[in-house]
């Protein structure tokens, strides 16, 4: 069998995969093992994500078209599975990583030992994140969406708790019940075209006759509410709030990538199945995504305004990222300018990057006004484990401590916010660009551009009235004691925010040819059919 680099692809799967359950074998009062682990296996995969990345601007790996593939068991499309890596997908994979390293990191904090199985529940969750990025039919992104919310089910309730408890029962039962209408989805899809590959359905998908594509519309219409459920879409989010402010730190910051799942799949599937070449299915959902996407950012900025805590302000941001996107995916997939996408996939990074580190800069500004205590090893671990230290790591007690945390407050404030010169600014400011052109033909696309301008403002008097009680109105005699395990990771993510900013040119160059690559739908589904097997390739 051919063991080229594409073999590469499945590493993201395999490693989480692996790492979790070799976390499984160790006692639960092993937990410096269990971080070892995770820790060099998140490494790994960010590393590969990375590699692949890199390798899907048409190279060795792609055959120069930006699409890679790998055939499990040597199985031939579309009658195999298929794992498919593109510029989007290895985007996803390599921003997941970037949320993974921090918020594990963070977790060492104290949060692993507030109940079992953190670490194996937490590398199954990435197992499930980067197969749903990389799956190229629609029964196996079931598959991987209900490994990462087995996953998730486990993370939200870790460490118990009535808010917990009533938060993730909630979140349980929406998520159970989107899952069931994902079924009935792709069952009215398979009953129509026979399939659920991704390539061959772009192929069959402009063929179907008029008696069959009501039905067809229908099964897409109900798979699509349940991604929208998992995007975090109005009007079906009510429990996203909740169940993200009750959430551990570490939980939340990784959190704020499954709802970018949800917008991945629509993205995939409006520009694969529904592109310009599908026939009487062209656009098929559009209108609604915008629709949905702008009431999402309207629903959030009030949410921003009404909220008085830092954890369900972070929640109400990462409603506003996701509507933005989706609502840029509907202008582009209904026949708006390119440059809306491209920016709005800028924006998305950037966003999701700040409500993890927002997420991970509760637990400290919460001891900086005095709500809370330093959690120790010792306050938390209930096992009598020779090769745990009780003492915390490292503890940073001096004056600038205060001066730290407001500095890193303050960028992912600008940066949620939109305030130049960060990321967010120079997403939005793409944005109203492309919106401008379309301006004189649509009036939604004013509608957009008000409502970017009025989340960007909700979100900064919301986060400054925040900041203003935490930094200038605590009494505390003292700067709050904070581990480095807890400064390092927002720190990290603060950096990658600005490199992000400084680095903007090359970005939103990635996320243009990005762009150009998604509206090629035929390239995506010639290559995956046309994927040679490892025996033909070795002969």
């Amino acid at each position: 069998m051919n063991l080229g680099p594409e073999h590469l692809i499945i590493a993201p799967i395999v490693i989480p995969f692996l790492a979790g359950a070799l976390t499984l074998i160790y006692e639960e009062r092993q937990r410096r093992a269990k971080l070892a682990v995770g820790l060099v296996s998140c490494v790994a995969t960010l590393l590969a994500a990375i590699e692949l990345l890199v390798r899907s601007k048409g190279s060795e790996l792609t055959g120069g078209n930006d699409i890679g593939f790998y055939l499990l068991g040597d199985w031939a499309a579309p009658y195999g599975i298929v794992l498919v890596v593109d510029r989007l997908s290895a985007m996803m994979l390599v921003l997941t990583g970037l949320l993974a390293l921090p918020a594990l990191i963070f977790s060492a904090a104290g949060t692993h030992r507030q109940g079992q199985h953190f670490h194996a529940m937490f590398q199954f969750l990435l197992m499930g994140l980067n197969g749903a990025f990389l799956t190229g039919d629609l029964f196996n992104l079931f598959v991987f969406f209900e490994v990462l919310l087995a996953a998730s089910y486990g993370l939200l309730l870790h460490g118990g708790g009535e808010a917990k408890v009533r938060a993730g029962l909630h979140y349980i039962a929406i998520n159970l019940a989107a899952s069931l209408m994902f079924l009935v989805g792709v069952s009215l899809v398979y009953g129509v075209t026979g399939t659920l590959n991704m390539a061959q359905l772009v192929q069959l998908v402009p063929a179907l006759t008029e008696d069959q594509r009501p039905l067809f519309h229908a099964g897409a219409a109900i798979m699509a509410v349940a991604f929208l459920v998992k995007a975090g879409v109005w009007p079906l989010a009510f429990w996203l709030p909740a169940a993200y402010a009750a959430g551990a730190a570490p939980v939340a910051a990784l959190f704020a990538m499954m709802t970018k799942v949800g917008v991945y799949v629509l993205m995939r599937l409006s520009f694969l199945i529904f592109g310009a070449g599908a026939g009487a299915s062209a656009g098929f959902g559009a209108d609604l995504l915008v629709a949905g996407g702008l009431l999402t950012m309207v629903f959030g900025l009030f949410g921003t305004l009404a909220s008085r805590e830092m954890d369900r302000i972070a929640a109400y941001l990462v409603m506003i990222s996701s509507g933005t996107v989706v609502a840029a995916t509907g202008v582009v997939a209904g026949g708006g300018p390119l440059g809306v996408l491209s920016a709005a996939l800028y924006y998305m990074i950037g966003s999701t990057l700040a409500v993890s580190a927002a997420f991970l800069l509760i637990e400290p500004m919460r001891r900086l006004g005095g709500e809370a205590e330093l959690i120790t090893d010792a306050a938390t671990d209930d096992y009598d484990d020779p090769d745990d230290d009780p003492r915390p790591e490292v503890v940073l007690a001096i004056p600038g401590t205060i001066t730290i945390l407001g500095l890193a407050f303050t960028v992912v404030m600008m940066a949620s916010a939109g305030l130049p010169p960060l990321s967010g600014f120079i997403g939005k400011l793409g944005m109203v660009q492309g919106l401008l052109d379309l301006a004189g033909s649509d009036l939604r696309a004013w509608g957009f551009i008000l409502v970017l301008f009025l989340s960007g403002f909700a979100t900064l008097v919301a986060t400054l009235r925040i900041g203003i009680r935490t930094f200038w109105g605590s009494e505390a005699a003292e700067p709050p004691r904070i581990l480095a395990l807890e400064f390092a990771p927002i720190l990290l993510l603060v950096a990658l925010l600005a490199t992000l900013s400084v680095k903007a040119e090359v970005t939103l160059g990635y996320m243009v040819d990005t762009t150009d690559a998604l509206m090629q739908p035929t390239i995506y589904a010639e290559g995956v059919l046309g994927a040679p097997r490892a025996e033909e390739g070795s002969e």
